[in-house]
């Protein structure tokens, strides 16, 4: 359509104005630390031109706009190199979730900073002893006059130390007899800026820290900041990881793409495109990112359905897990070989190899991912998990 045609032009020019060189590719997923008050103050911008809350609907301060565009814009705004946002988490998660289960109240308090990227947020989900098992989460609130108390840990918490604020999942309620792990637990929202949270940030094999165990001890946050009702947490968190897989995906895969063809360039320059067998696994890439592009158009423009999400994050995951793997047969020794502050050509394709490591993990790992598909959507017998 013509509009659609107009509005990428848009997006476009704007894009063209506001990424300059010294953002162009910084910061993302194993790179968080990268550029982060340049990035801090471009997302700002971005917020200000209306552009971050572009899927919100209009009566929340956003765009209300199609998913066509909203496709468009993550298209442009991945082919334009710009640098990763820093707002994401409180964009596309807490925002849509305090849209569908918050309190008038809540959404007063919080869309406006949300959307200005003035307040940003991290999750408060995983603990070492519940990952993708999130009914067995042990950290714990208690009411306490006009506050909720919070005592636990956290782990594996993206941001949480540039973050304000954290939706947490935590037990207010023993499980009640008879009823499923999932009762009793409850979201909140907790300041992160106190003095009963304890930030340590977890050094990764990229030599990154965009990741953190959270303590809380006697950390407080004001009674009324519980989405949903008290005890049924697990609904509105089931519905907060909803929220995040959508259009942003698409994208993606323009980032995939644009990787993919380097790669090629890099194999062509380094004679690695000479193996039969580098080829074929750089066919099979662009044939495997072809169909997954194909397939995510597919299943967002077709109505809701459970797995949707599932699928995506399975098949991305493992491709992009794989893109790194073939990464460093074509890079050959100079790949594997220690190398501090090296080429920086060499130092991005290992940099992917090492943090995709964590892809088909993070986010709920595959294992976990074909589960749910499994019992949820094609109905197979629950797993046995004694």
């Amino acid at each position: 359509m013509e509009d659609d045609q107009e509005f990428r032009r848009e997006i476009r020019d704007w894009l063209a104005a506001n990424v300059t060189d010294d953002l162009r590719g910084a910061g993302g997923a194993g790179r968080e630390s990268e550029a982060f008050e340049k990035r801090l103050a471009f997302t700002r911008r971005l917020a200000a031109a209306g552009w971050s809350t572009l899927a919100w609907p209009v009566e929340h301060g956003g765009r209300g706009a199609s998913l066509e565009r909203q496709v468009i814009f993550h298209e442009e705004f991945a082919r334009a190199g710009a640098p990763g946002r820093v707002d994401h988490i409180g964009v596309t998660m807490v925002g849509p979730t305090l849209m569908e289960h918050g309190t008038a109240r809540q959404r007063e308090r919080f869309l406006p900073g949300i959307a200005a990227a003035t307040e940003l947020w991290c999750q408060g989900y995983s603990e070492p002893g519940a990952g993708s098992d999130l009914a067995a989460v042990a950290t714990r609130a208690e009411l306490d006059g006009d506050c909720w108390v919070l005592t636990g840990q956290k782990v594996w918490t993206s941001l949480a130390h540039v973050a304000d604020w954290c939706f947490v999942l935590a037990r207010t309620a023993p499980v009640p007899a008879g009823a499923s792990r999932h009762a009793g637990l409850s979201y909140l929202l907790v300041p992160m800026r106190q003095s009963g949270v304890t930030v340590r940030p977890i050094r990764q094999l990229t030599g990154d820290s965009e990741f953190n165990e959270v303590f809380f001890d006697g950390a407080r946050t004001e009674r009324d900041l519980v989405v949903g009702e008290p005890g049924q947490g697990w609904r509105v968190a089931m519905a907060t990881l909803g929220f995040e897989r959508g259009a942003a995906t698409v994208g993606q895969q323009v980032g995939f793409q644009r990787d993919l063809d380097d790669l090629v360039a890099l194999a062509r320059r380094t004679g690695a495109s000479a193996d039969p067998g580098v080829r074929e696994r750089l066919t099979r890439a662009w044939i495997d990112l072809t169909v997954l592009r194909a397939h995510t158009l597919r299943l967002l423009s077709a109505p809701p359905a459970t797995g949707t999400a599932t699928v995506i994050k399975l098949l991305w995951s493992r491709w992009r897990q794989g893109l790194g793997e073939l990464a460093m047969t074509v890079l050959g020794p100079a790949g594997v070989a220690s190398v501090v502050d090296g080429d920086g050509e060499v130092d991005r394709w290992r940099r992917l190899f090492l943090f995709s490591r964590a892809d088909t993990i993070y986010g709920g790992s595959s294992e976990i991912q074909r589960g749910i598909l499994a019992e949820r959507v094609l109905g197979l017998p629950r797993q046995d998990r004694r």
